[in-house]
């Protein structure tokens, strides 16, 4: 899938063929503090041993949630990544301050693109200057947000679910106002770096989509509920589902590739 056209060049950034998507319980008050640490201190050091930083974001519902998704070329790169990282001076100079802005961490899911070509495409993205503008937390109207909606299926339906939402509802989003930037299935391979655990059990298909605002999002919203495309697509899905799907809404920091 493709960012926006008018995105900046950045090449060496593309599909990920393994993804986390982390989500951060933080404690009250401290997640601007933790993103001034992983937006200024953070990201290079990770990209320099492998890794790639998708995106990081505020919660627009949960005011002490932080959410990321950052990228590896492999299981095995994974792995290799994440040791030079975790064993090396940048998380050794700044992992007391990240630590202590957070409850939890270990919400964690491991993801691989849901069919050829639904990874991220960052071939056309960049960070903005580190001391660029930053979004205010507040106020998303004006700003672009991106929905990560978590849909949890029965065993065995992944290919099912993946198709059908590949073929019918990709074209009903993008005809009412989403831009779809990539869709996931768990990756179920051995977590190859036990240190940082992940969600055990785990069979969801994610889909991932950028909006112009939170208001454009909500019309979004409402133009599905009444879309006779999307109603069939529903329908066609449910034996699919063990239970109901999570919406995220979120708002980009100032270093984050997606929404850009």
């Amino acid at each position: 899938m493709s960012l926006p056209p008018n995105a900046p060049s950045k090449s060496r950034l593309n599909a990920s063929p393994v993804v986390e998507l982390r989500q951060y319980t933080l404690k009250p008050g401290r997640r601007e503090t933790l993103i001034g640490i992983f937006d200024g201190h953070l990201i290079e050091g990770q990209e320099a041993a492998g890794m790639t930083i998708i995106g990081q974001f505020r919660d627009l519902d949960r005011p002490d949630r932080f959410v990321w998704l950052r990228g590896f070329d492999g299981m095995v790169a994974r792995k290799n990544a994440q040791t030079a990282f975790y064993e090396g001076p940048v998380w050794a100079a700044w992992r007391d301050a990240a630590n202590a802005t957070m409850i939890s961490f270990d919400d964690v899911l491991l993801l691989k693109p849901a069919w050829p070509g639904a990874g991220f495409d960052l071939s056309g993205s960049q960070r903005a200057a580190l001391h660029g503008y930053e979004k205010a937390s507040g106020d998303n109207r004006l700003s672009d947000i991106v929905v990560i909606k978590i849909h949890h299926l029965r065993p065995g339906a992944e290919t099912d679910f993946a198709s059908h939402f590949e073929t019918d509802a990709i074209p009903t989003l993008a005809a009412l106002g989403a831009r779809p930037l990539a869709a996931f299935v768990t990756e179920h391979a051995e977590n190859s770096f036990p240190r940082l655990p992940v969600r055990s059990g785990e069979n969801v298909f994610i889909s991932v989509a950028a909006f112009d605002s939170a208001d454009a999002h909500a019309c979004h919203e409402a133009a599905l509920a009444s879309s006779p495309e999307w109603q069939a697509f529903e329908r066609e899905a449910q034996s699919c589902l063990a239970r109901s799907t999570e919406t995220l809404r979120l708002s980009p920091t100032s270093q984050s590739l997606l929404a850009r």
